[in-house]
């Protein structure tokens, strides 16, 4: 019997292709977006061999911008952007303002309209939050005033980016039409611009006055039935549902109502659940995205159109980032500022993707221009890393001068090579982990005098756990610089309440390597993760079930009908509580 696989082929080929590259990409310390978008290459038109269904990628694609927008809104952080608003508003509006121009310019040069070198610009304006989160994390920059600014900046380019979504119909409708239509007039122009501001305001009202109670509320009833497939559905119910409810009911794009689904959440306490639970989803149509713009890619455009596509590379990684650099100093930054933020904005990524693509279904961009797009993007996110890498080097070395002229005064402020802080604490508790288990752990001990390091990857987390007077690194404590941050040379004990043993079993071996003498204990959910954390050096593993059922049964032998029977003379029986689980089993 026949059956349609187009939908079947273009997700199981995709994503094993996806996989493949997206590795290969990894281990040769290139962000995987690389692996991703010559997957979408392999599987696209343009090369011999398996050819996946253009009209289902596309719809693919749509959903993996819904579901990249949700995660923006859930992540975006106003407080981020206050802290550096002085610096970071103007200078990505004015780095996007340079951007677009030199598009706009090299597309006068090529001869097109010039609506279209408009969007061709604002497209290499904004760089890729993945490509410059995993830059900034690899080296420990987060927390720095440099990267506070870098992410600063790139929240500026997502609110301009949304904006721009909003406002590409509107240019559409006005300078493009349809055809047998008359010129448009002011006034009509007028007319379309606060009509669709009105209907934009209509959907921000409604989400933020009905949304912003009701969907915490949904979400808290839901969490309540324990069921987590339920709560999952949930979010991508909501998430999904606002974003096609905003398309029909306000005309405003999928990807609009997407951020706003996600950054009402972001208000609730279950956005981290939220987050957590939809991440999978969102990571494989994230992927199937990239596959679906790879598809649009013609590798022949760099044999025939090389000139234009080195222009175009050129624009992202010297044009705009020379921008950058000259704004932030400017402002009177460090030098090693202006660097460290130029070099992570000397890419694109998947904003350029979303607005080209709305470009060309809106016909503001051909298929050729939105081609040079991908091919900037390619090459920008496949070089970042090598100027990263130079950028470290140049760093190294200034700060070794510095190092050997500490007697003289230097020409110019160093300070930013080493702005976060290192930790003034000695014979101290790692406690790896700042959620349930973690934080109470954490609070017990400093109750008690023990000097704590609290290490967590989430940023609120870590912001918690400072207010609650812990001393706090940022961060995946399977990546080596993570983990010296935390000092464990200097520790006594090192407590890990995640519950990712693997992942703990390899960074318990890097502890033990640095330090014999710390004492580990880790959390386990399984008699197999026990056995694994212990044969990589932990010296005690607590497997959480267990110990849950030997409190429950202390809890039911100390209640009626099962409380020892009292003594003659009216005192309790002391009979010894059961016992409790060996740490290691």
């Amino acid at each position: 019997m026949h059956h349609d696989t187009d939908l079947i082929n273009i997700v199981a080929v995709g994503l094993a292709v996806a996989f493949v590259l997206g590795a290969l990409a990894n281990r040769l310390r290139m962000s995987p977006l690389v692996g991703y978008l010559i997957a979408g290459i392999i599987v696209g038109p343009f090369t011999p061999g398996f050819v996946a269904d253009q009209e289902l990628a596309n719809q693919l694609a749509e959903l993996g911008v819904m579901l990249l927008m949700f995660g923006v809104g859930l992540h975006f952080s106003l407080k981020d952007l206050m802290e550096v608003k002085a610096i970071a508003i103007p200078g990505a509006v004015a780095q996007i303002s340079v951007a677009t121009v030199l598009g706009w310019g090299l597309s006068a040069v090529l001869g097109w309209p010039t609506l279209h070198g408009i969007i061709f610009g604002f497209s290499l304006a904004t760089a890729s939050t993945v490509v410059l989160l995993r830059a900034m994390e690899e080296r420990r920059l987060l927390e720095t005033t440099r990267g506070k600014i870098a992410v600063g900046w790139l929240i500026v380019e997502d609110l301009a980016c949304v904006l721009a979504l909003v406002m590409m119909p509107v240019m559409a409708d006005v300078f493009i039409g349809t055809e047998g239509t008359e010129a448009p007039t002011f006034g009509s122009v007028m007319t379309t611009v606060l009509w669709t501001m009105l209907k934009v305001a209509a959907f921000v009202t409604v989400m933020l006055v009905v949304g912003r109670r009701a969907i915490p509320w949904v979400l808290e009833r839901i969490a309540g039935t324990g069921s987590r497939e339920l709560f999952t559905l949930s979010v991508l119910a909501i998430a999904l549902g606002i974003a096609f409810g905003s398309a029909m009911l306000f005309g405003v794009s999928f990807a609009l109502g997407a951020f706003f689904a996600g950054m009402l959440l972001n208000e609730s306490e279950l956005s981290h659940k939220a987050a957590n639970d939809s991440l999978p989803l969102r990571d494989a149509f994230a992927v199937l995205f990239f596959v679906s713009v790879g598809m649009l890619f013609d590798p022949l455009i760099l044999v025939q159109r090389p000139l234009e596509v080195l222009a175009t590379a050129f624009i992202i990684i010297v044009g705009k980032s020379a921008a950058a650099y000259f704004i932030v100093r400017a402002f009177g930054h460090p030098n090693t500022t202006a660097l460290t933020i130029s070099a992570s904005l000397a890419q694109i990524g998947e904003f350029a993707f979303i607005i080209a693509g709305l470009g060309v279904s809106l016909k503001m961009l051909s298929g050729d221009e939105q081609a040079l797009v991908l091919a900037g993007a390619l090459i920008s996110i496949m070089l970042n890393p090598m100027i990263f890498r130079l950028l470290d080097r140049r760093l190294a070395t200034q700060k070794a001068a510095a190092d050997a002229a500490a007697a003289a005064a230097p020409a110019e402020p160093v300070e930013d090579v080493i702005d976060r802080p290192a930790l003034d604490v000695d014979d101290h508790t790692i406690v790896v982990g700042y959620g349930r288990v973690g934080r109470q752990l954490a609070l017990l001990l400093r109750d008690r005098g023990v000097p704590v390091v609290v290490v967590e990857e989430e940023s609120d987390l870590v912001s918690k756990a400072r207010e609650e007077g812990l001393l706090a690194v940022r961060g995946n404590v399977a990546s080596e610089a993570v983990m010296h941050e935390a000092l464990p040379e200097r520790a006594k004990l090192a407590v890990f309440a995640i519950p990712r043993a693997l992942e703990a079993g390899e960074t318990i071996e890097r502890m033990k390597a640095v330090n014999p003498m710390l004492t580990v204990l880790a959390r386990a959910h399984s008699e197999r993760e026990v056995k694994h954390l212990l044969e990589h050096g932990a010296d005690g593993a607590v497997l959480a079930e267990r110990e849950l059922a030997f409190s429950l049964a202390e809890m039911v032998m100390s209640t009626p009908p099962y409380r020892p029977a009292r003594k003659p003379g009216g005192e309790d029986d002391p009979s010894p509580p059961a016992n409790p689980a060996p740490l290691a089993a």
